[in-house]
C-alpha cells in the first residue's frame, strides 16, 4: 500500500532530521580540508548508509544546489518526496530504467558546477559495487568525487539486499571522507577493471 504524502512529504523528513540530530558525528578529515571548487562535484554513500548520507550531504554543501539521484521505483518515489522536502533537487532514474536522461540531466547538473548525490550501488545492488555510468561520468568530466565510508557503533540492521541500517539514537557515527581522483580510461576495460578495484577498496576498508 502507498504512503500517504503527509507520511513522506512532511513526517519522514522530520523523523529523518530529528535522529540526524540526535548522532555524535565525526568527520574525518574535517570539512574544510575536504571542500573542493570550481568544477561539478560527485557525493556518494553506499544505499545501505542513506539515513545518515542524505543529510551529511546537506551539512557538509550548505547553501550550495544539491541534487539527488533517485530511482523510478515506488521505494524511490517515497525517498523523492522526502528529499525535497529537505532541499534537494532531484534527478530521477536508474541504471536500468530512464539512463539515457538520468546521464543527460547529470551532465546538465554537472556543467552549471553543482552538487550532484548518489548511492553508486544503488537501487538494486549489487552491494556496495559502483556502476559503471557513475564513474565514466565523473572521469569524462574531470569531476571531483567524494565518497562517504559511514559506520555506526549501534544500528538496527535490516535483511535487505543493501543490509540498510538504521543508527540508533544518540549513537557514534565515524565518517570518512576520500577524495577519489580518477584516471582517464582508454578502453571500456580499464573502466570496469578499476571499478571493481575501488569497490572492494570501498567495501573493505
Amino acid at each position: 500500500m502507498a504512503l500517504s504524502p503527509v507520511i513522506t512529504r512532511h513526517i519522514l523528513p522530520f523523523v529523518l532530521k530529528l535522529l540526524y540530530k540526535s548522532l555524535r558525528i565525526s568527520v574525518t578529515p574535517p570539512e574544510g580540508e575536504m571542500r573542493v571548487q570550481g568544477k561539478g562535484t560527485i557525493f556518494a554513500f553506499w544505499h545501505g548508509k542513506m539515513v545518515t548520507g542524505w543529510l551529511l550531504a546537506r551539512e557538509l554543501f550548505p547553501g550550495e544546489s544539491t541534487a539527488a539521484v533517485v530511482s523510478q521505483s515506488k521505494d524511490g518515489r517515497i525517498l523523492s518526496d522526502a528529499l525535497q522536502k529537505l532541499g534537494f533537487t532531484l534527478i530521477r532514474g536508474s541504471s536500468s530504467k530512464g539512463s539515457v536522461e538520468v546521464v543527460r540531466s547529470m551532465q546538465q547538473t554537472l556543467d552549471k558546477g553543482e552538487i550532484i548525490v548518489i548511492t553508486p550501488d544503488g537501487p538494486r545492488g549489487p552491494i556496495n559495487q559502483f556502476k559503471y555510468g557513475s564513474l565514466r561520468l565523473a572521469a569524462r568530466n574531470r569531476s571531483p568525487l567524494i565518497f562517504a565510508r559511514i559506520s555506526y557503533a549501534s544500528s538496527w540492521k535490516l535483511k535487505s539486499w543493501d543490509r540498510f541500517e538504521i543508527p540508533k539514537p544518540f549513537t557514534r557515527t565515524t565518517v570518512t571522507l576520500q577524495l577519489i581522483e580518477l584516471p582517464e580510461f582508454r578502453s571500456e576495460e580499464e573502466l570496469h577493471a578499476y571499478c571493481k578495484q575501488l569497490s572492494e577498496q570501498l567495501s573493505h576498508a
